[in-house]
């Protein structure tokens, strides 16, 4: 009897054991609004599926009639804006800082200390201070950005630069390597691909950061949206717009994934994708 741990799903039970616990939820979601909605036709919490499809239509299909604008692609185009200046802004950094702090001793004692303590500062305790210094407009939303993602960057990287194998950098110095040609040669092209892991993992704080911050001062953006659309209680507007950053937010981290595999197969193979 073949054990459980050992059994292996194939291609279709894979996709359909991947989408069940959504339509589980889809399931128990309709159920819900239609014993809310008997008791109560009026009831904003749990809307049914047709308003759903109207509030949709409404914000992304119709000008609005204020602005003309349509609001879901300007309040995303302003979102993903933010987003990218402060993860591309994050992953120079860590990129940087984190090779740095792990292969040269002299810079791990200067800076290490300090990148531990602000990797320790909640971000969010300190926006008040980023709108005083930056102001309201669109710096402070990217400096809370790279305050919130940058450090845990550095850091990750600084541990995947210890953890190779010591032998390299010193067969690569007795062949006559210098520091700058270890950097160069050695650790980078063994750090891009764990660099994709962490920029994938931090994409998940990187929208806490960026929906906070436009939910306090900002007029425009996914997180202003989603905030205003609470004041009216309007859950037919407010879920659609969570639906679609978590959507994008998996697309982001699909698209790296598969720029990891694509760019660096030795790297996949060795983890046995």
């Amino acid at each position: 009897m073949r054990r459980i741990i050992n059994r292996k799903p194939d291609r279709h039970l894979s996709l359909f054991l991947a989408l069940l616990p959504f339509m589980l939820l889809l399931v128990a979601y309709v159920v819900s609004s239609e014993i809310r909605l008997a008791e109560n036709p009026g009831d904003k919490l749990l809307p049914g599926l047709e308003k759903f499809s109207a509030a949709i239509d409404r914000l992304a299909f119709q000008a609005d009639k204020r602005t003309g604008n349509y609001l879901l692609w300007s309040d995303t185009l302003a979102s993903l804006r933010r987003l990218a200046g402060g993860v591309l802004a994050s992953t120079v950094i860590g990129a940087l800082c984190g090779v740095s702090i792990g292969l040269i001793p002299l810079v791990r004692a200067g800076l290490s200390p300090l990148v531990a303590v602000v990797s320790m500062t909640p971000p969010l305790a300190i926006l008040p201070i980023l709108f005083i210094v930056f102001g309201l407009g669109e710096l402070s939303k990217v400096v809370l950005i790279i305050i919130g993602i940058a450090p845990f960057l550095i850091r990750d990287v600084a541990l995947r630069v210890q953890e190779l194998p010591s032998e390299q950098l010193i067969k690569a110095q007795t062949l006559g390597a210098n520091s700058w040609q270890l950097a160069l040669r050695v650790v980078l092209p063994q750090i891009w691909p764990r660099l994709i892991d962490s920029v994938r993992l931090s994409l998940g704080p990187a929208w806490l950061f960026l929906i906070a911050a436009e939910a306090v001062a900002s007029q425009s953006g996914l997180g202003y949206r989603i905030f205003l659309l609470r004041r009216y209680l309007a859950m037919d507007s407010i879920l659609p717009y969570v639906a679609w950053i978590t959507l994008m937010a998996y697309l982001f981290d699909y698209a790296l994934r598969r720029m990891q595999i694509k760019l660096f197969p030795w790297f996949a193979n060795e983890r046995g994708h």
